[in-house]
């Protein structure tokens, strides 16, 4: 990471674009080194998102956050405000887009980001949130939280959820990585118009049947062996 930063700097400093493809490229390289070094392969299914939309998706390690961006022409992220101070990803992160936001001042970030791209200071692009707010072991119980509502609501877009089991090859601690095929599945999806409980009601439901199903096609029955 810290080489590519360097290396796409000249060109990121004076442009998103450049900024967006060293990210893309440290993508594909992690995707390709992790095949080879550990045996773990990744895939991307369903429809990639394109235009302006909203993804939702479940958040298991760093890796899903690789695969996603890796396939989505204009990726940026809704992220806590504390990575902008990390190395690197920190200021690549801004360039591209991302939106830092404070925990219990999300509204804020999200009037703020909406203004910019109003006014044309923002790129139009795929918003990725994590509606759990942060990273979720496989089996792991957690709601999903408000601010995905919010965001369906105030961009009036339509959400891609977007399902994984990630977490089982690339935990979100440690640096243990596993042979399998770890998976990014898009799901259908939710156009416009829900009402705040029951987007964040069929969102939960469709991200997490997904995500169990992958896990359980990985080999982990949820139910019975995290019970």
């Amino acid at each position: 990471m810290a080489v590519l930063g360097i290396v796409f700097l000249p060109w990121a400093l004076f442009s998103a674009r450049g900024a967006r493809a060293a990210c893309k490229t440290f993508c594909v390289w992690v995707r390709f080194t992790a095949r080879v070094m550990c045996g773990l392969r990744t895939e991307l299914r369903g429809e990639v998102p394109t235009g302006e939309v909203l993804i939702a998706s479940k958040h298991q390690s760093f890796l899903d956050i690789i695969l996603i961006f890796s396939v989505v022409p204009a990726g940026k992220f809704i992220m806590k405000r504390e990575l902008m101070f990390a190395p690197v990803i920190g200021q690549y992160a801004l360039k591209i887009g991302c939106v830092p936001v404070e925990r219990g001042k999300r509204g804020q970030a999200i009037a703020k980001m909406l203004r910019d791209v109003e006014q044309g200071s923002a790129e139009p692009g795929q918003l990725i949130i994590y509606p759990q707010g942060s990273r979720i072991a496989p089996g792991v119980r957690a709601p999903f939280k408000v601010g995905a509502a919010l965001l369906y609501e105030q961009t009036g877009q339509t959400c891609v959820p977007a399902a994984t089991n990630v977490g089982l090859f690339w935990p979100r601690k440690g640096i243990l990585r596993k042979p399998g095929l770890a998976v990014v599945e898009f799901l259908p999806p939710i156009a416009p118009g829900l009402s705040r409980e029951d987007f964040l009601k069929r969102l939960e439901h469709d991200v997490e049947t997904a995500s169990n199903r992958l896990m359980l096609e990985a080999g982990l029955d949820v139910e019975k062996d995290l019970a």
